[in-house]
């Protein structure tokens, strides 16, 4: 999500785009208490690429057990495993991490030029008491988070952003290092539309950060997931991602996810394996989880920003959330 670090990296590592099955795997629909992921044992000596071509010989199933789900069976505020908003923490360089009108309330971040603000029923905003708006619908099972048009007798109150929108994070209730973080998800699509799957350090450190999925909504059907980080020695920020193309993306349910191992990142799509890094320097923290629908961007390709054309709502309809955890450690070739 933090885009106007990354534009020139990607570019460097040449952000490529690559097709996979376009069929949702109804069979994925539960959370069950434990799984298999197939991956590779060869040696983690690639710095970031796709999966295109791998050694059948190299694959083993690496055994995961359930460290956290929800199936948004009830509202996300209920459960206490979510909080509305950013909770703080975070120290990044020329800018705090939540700026801009509002910031102090930790609702958005202006940064990439978004022009949504983050509500829930408690929040108030520049008024005296809660506003009770409530960016959270619970159906059959989907979490809907909803950004619409901000009412234009709250555009003052709400320090004159475009739209209302929601964000779940998991800073202070959950976070784990390794394991495999994955989110079942249709993303949604329109202009200026930009949903979002991502983790952060717990320490409140940027980077590392992992996307593990992002919508670009002006390109249906293509997302990308990326990872950033920092060189220490220079203090500049790398990243390295790949668009893929999953052409019903907005209509089916997919499972995106990501396994976190103590050598490299998988990033996966319905639980095939589609692109891996080899762990860059400074993730030694366990990370939170944020699920969001950001409005408007300055800088990321396919997202623009609001106007006439952008839809008076939209919505990113999650099934459910899912950690698991390394039952044990495969020795490498």
């Amino acid at each position: 999500m933090i885009d106007r670090w990354t534009r020139s990296a990607l570019v460097a590592t040449g952000l490529l785009v690559a097709s996979v099955p376009g069929v949702a795997q109804d069979d994925l629909d539960g959370a069950p208490g434990s799984i298999a992921l197939q991956v590779t044992t060869d040696p983690s000596t690639v710095e970031c690429r796709r999966l295109e071509r791998v050694d059948p010989t190299s694959l083993i199933f690496l055994p995961l057990r359930r460290t956290f789900n929800d199936d948004f069976d009830e509202h996300p505020l209920a459960t206490g495993r979510w909080v509305p908003h950013y909770a703080g923490g975070a120290a990044w360089p020329e800018a705090r991490y939540w700026g801009g009108d509002g910031s102090d309330f930790k609702r958005k971040t202006s940064a990439n030029g978004e022009q949504q603000i983050y509500v829930d029923p408690r929040y108030s905003g520049r008024a005296a008491t809660p506003l009770g708006l409530d960016p959270f619908r619970v159906k059959d099972g989907v979490l809907s988070i909803v950004a619409s048009r901000t009412p234009p007798e709250l555009k003052q109150v709400l320090f004159n952003n475009e739209y209302i929108s929601g964000i779940l994070t998991t800073q202070g209730t959950f976070a784990q290092k390794h394991g495999y973080f994955e989110i079942r998800a249709k993303v949604p699509v329109g202009h200026a539309v930009w949903p979002a799957f991502w983790m952060l350090a717990d320490d409140g450190g940027w980077p590392p950060e992992v996307d593990v999925l992002e919508g670009r909504g002006e390109r249906p059907g293509d997302l990308v997931m990326t990872t950033h980080w920092r060189i220490p020695s220079t203090q500049k920020i790398q990243s390295c991602g790949f668009d893929f193309a999953v052409a019903d993306a907005s209509s089916a349910f997919h499972n995106y996810g990501v396994l976190w191992e103590e050598d490299r990142l998988v990033y996966f799509i319905d639980r095939n394996p589609v692109s891996d890094i080899k762990v860059p320097i400074g993730f030694d923290d366990p990370m939170y989880m944020i699920v969001n629908l950001a409005i408007g961007s300055k800088f990321f390709p396919g997202v623009s920003q609001v106007d006439a054309e952008s839809p008076p709502s939209v919505a990113f309809e999650i099934d459910r959330i899912s950690v698991y955890q390394i039952e044990m450690v495969q020795a490498r070739r």
